[in-house]
């Protein structure tokens, strides 16, 4: 039986279209923040550059604010194939047996993003980056959110201002140190539940880059914001390495030069999210934004600093002395 060439040409290309529908490969990349926050905006642009340079060979799907995975449980979720995909924030592989990651929580230890982005972009970053291998995890890239402000519903000026006080933290053994040099108590709270412990009293205070702050609506549960840009938060995006390393070499290469444009998208517009965040905060009316004065910032680091020797044990003191080498601090000076 013979079949006219139209019907032949429109089998070919179902058939055709199948093929390449079951070629395409899915990413499951999981966040636990909003889509309208640096790394929310970044992943979105991950993906669509992906979708491009691999002419929709795979398809990455970004899932925003927890909506696979809870804090605790997208670490493993990674390492069990579950989700391909993470940016957790960097104190999250403290608890993976990976510690020297734990230096980004140390307090005042980058003055600026030019100090910063010296590590994230340079050999310490690159050596950190190696270490998740034996993790089963392979790091791809630094992106950043920003520098951290405390908060609070008390003003926050003097170091005594801080004592007493209950921190929302994120599971950081650095960050509970943190606190307690400052005479505070510091509560290990998940990230999506933080708005209901300040507006229930569960906590007192905490500290978040001004995006997370808005984009999480705390500032209508905190009275008073205190611009210490004492502390850096940031992502480390990751995935599993076994996947990784499977897909076709070039493929990979197209994902990975989609990955360095999409770092770049998000490291320029942390800053400038964040600065629109803390103009909306101020807008609304309902949290006081205090600058420190020098002499305040500086009483507020010589309280901070000496967590770094103190927590050198545990990170480990050539990670510390690797990044005061690249960015030139030098705690003695202050």
């Amino acid at each position: 039986m013979r079949f006219p060439v139209k019907h032949v040409l429109a089998c070919a290309l179902l058939a055709v279209g199948a093929s390449a529908s079951y070629a395409q490969t899915v990413i499951k990349f999981s966040h636990v923040v909003a889509q309208d926050t640096p790394k929310g905006k970044a992943a979105e642009f991950f993906a669509k550059k992906a979708a491009e340079l691999t002419q929709g060979k795979v398809k990455v799907e970004v899932y925003a604010n927890s909506a696979l995975y809870k804090d605790k449980e997208e670490m493993e979720a990674l390492q069990l194939g579950s989700v391909q995909m993470l940016a957790p924030s960097l104190a999250k592989f403290g608890p993976l047996g990976v510690k020297e990651f734990e230096v980004f929580d140390l307090p005042f230890i980058f003055d600026n993003r030019d100090e910063l982005h010296k590590i994230t972009t340079g050999e310490v970053g690159a050596k950190l980056m190696k270490k998740l291998q034996s993790r089963g995890i392979t790091g791809l890239a630094f992106w950043d959110n920003g520098f951290k402000d405390f908060s609070a519903n008390k003003p926050l000026h003097s170091v005594a201002d801080y004592k007493g006080l209950k921190y929302r933290i994120q599971s950081s053994k650095v960050l509970e140190e943190e606190i307690r040099a400052l005479g505070g108590i510091p509560q290990v709270i998940a990230f999506g539940e933080t708005y209901q412990a300040l507006q229930t009293g569960v906590v007192d205070a905490t500290e978040n880059p001004p995006s997370n702050f808005y984009t999480q609506k705390m500032h209508e549960v905190q009275k008073h914001v205190s611009l210490t840009k004492h502390g850096y938060l940031g992502y480390a995006v990751i995935v599993n390495k076994k996947f990784w390393d499977g897909l076709d070499a070039t493929v990979r290469g197209q994902l990975e030069d989609a990955m360095r444009q999409a770092t770049a998208y998000a490291n320029q517009i942390a800053q400038d999210e964040n600065d629109r965040a803390m103009e909306a905060v101020k807008a609304s009316g309902k949290t006081t934004i205090y600058t420190p004065t020098p002499e305040e910032r500086t009483a507020l680091k010589k309280a901070l600093v000496p967590v770094h020797d103190k927590m050198s044990g545990r990170i480990g003191k050539e990670i510390i002395q690797d990044v005061y080498k690249a960015t030139g601090f030098d705690p003695k000076k202050l």
